[in-house]
């Protein structure tokens, strides 16, 4: 096995004739500048036409620029032989559609049992290393799709992309009752709980944090959302949604008690039948780092929430 991953390779065009190498890997590949720093120390992490170079040559119309990273692996996590479905794989790109109940990273407490152990497995019996790299995190009881970098620069850039807002994080959720609009939008500041750091809640010093909603699907007493992300905050879909009055069905963290006794026995009937909250990372859009290509990933309605989302359509009629 190579000491490196597969080189990443640009050719300099015409009207780039006389940049800085710095230049090009700066600008052109969009490399930071911790990585180039790491790769100026590595015997193959820069190469112009098959030769390392220093960063201050000018480079011709028709050079190559290879780069190339040193392999890695995740000493720190124990490889374990949990199942886990695939949605993609190349040699840069690992998405998995993640499981209710797992947890994404190693945390304090819990060493085995999550994703990262089963990645790691995975690709040990394939005889491959790569670091553990989730470039996004989904909480532990929530289902969808799950984006893995297999290199410092592909986690860079989706990094970089999550930042400038181009990735398309979709969100499918069914919750207690219904918001008042048929579309709108969430813009709630969040922060931590005084109360209990465990909890998030909407205040007005919380960090910016706005969520889109569609109304998919209307029950006496229920609903299903899509929803979309424009920012990344701790439990943001659980927290808004809770905070205009529709928290997730099976969501004991963030439930309410509603005053009125039936529906207080309607929301205890639901979150009995619902062992977790409700909500499902359904779809997810980004440009591959290398090719440019956009992709757009897919994970089905995990079967938990399709069977209840049955029960809504058959015990509590549509309105």
């Amino acid at each position: 096995m190579s000491l490196y991953y597969e080189p990443i390779v640009y050719t300099i065009p015409p009207e780039e004739e006389g940049m800085l190498l710095k230049t090009i890997l700066q600008k052109r590949m969009n490399i930071s500048r911790k990585l180039i720093s790491k790769l100026k120390l590595t015997e193959q992490g820069i190469m112009l036409n098959g030769t390392r170079v220093y960063i201050s040559v000018k480079v011709k119309s028709g050079d190559r620029v290879e780069i190339r990273m040193e392999r890695e692996r995740s000493d720190d996590i124990l490889p374990e032989p949990i199942p886990f479905e695939i949605l993609f794989e190349d040699e840069h790109l690992l998405v998995v559609n993640k499981a209710a109940g797992m947890i994404v990273h190693p945390t304090h407490g819990h060493y085995t049992g999550t994703l990262a152990n089963g990645v790691v497995h995975y690709w040990q019996a394939k005889g491959e290393l790569f670091r553990f790299r989730p470039v996004h995190r989904l909480d532990q009881e929530t289902t969808g799709v799950l984006v893995v970098a297999k290199n410092p620069y592909v986690h860079q850039h989706i990094s970089e992309q999550m930042i400038a807002g181009t990735v398309d994080k979709r969100y499918t959720a069914l919750v207690h009752g219904r918001p008042e609009l048929q579309e709108g939008k969430v813009d709630g500041p969040i922060d931590r709980n005084p109360d209990d750091p465990h909890l998030r809640m909407v205040t007005p010093d919380g960090y910016p944090a706005l969520t889109l909603y569609k109304l998919e699907e209307v029950w006496n007493g229920g609903s299903r959302i899509g929803l979309k992300l424009e920012s990344g905050r701790t439990h943001q879909i659980r927290v808004h949604m809770t905070y205009i009055g529709c928290p997730l069905i099976g969501d004991k963290m963030y439930r309410i008690t509603p005053d009125d006794a039936a529906q207080r026995e309607r929301y205890d009937q639901l979150d009995a039948r619902m062992p977790r909250q409700a909500l499902h990372a359904s779809e997810l859009s980004l440009e591959h780092p290398v090719t440019g290509e956009r992709l757009k990933f897919y994970a089905p309605l995990p079967e938990d929430m399709a069977e209840m989302q049955e029960l809504l359509r058959a015990q509590y009629h549509p309105e």
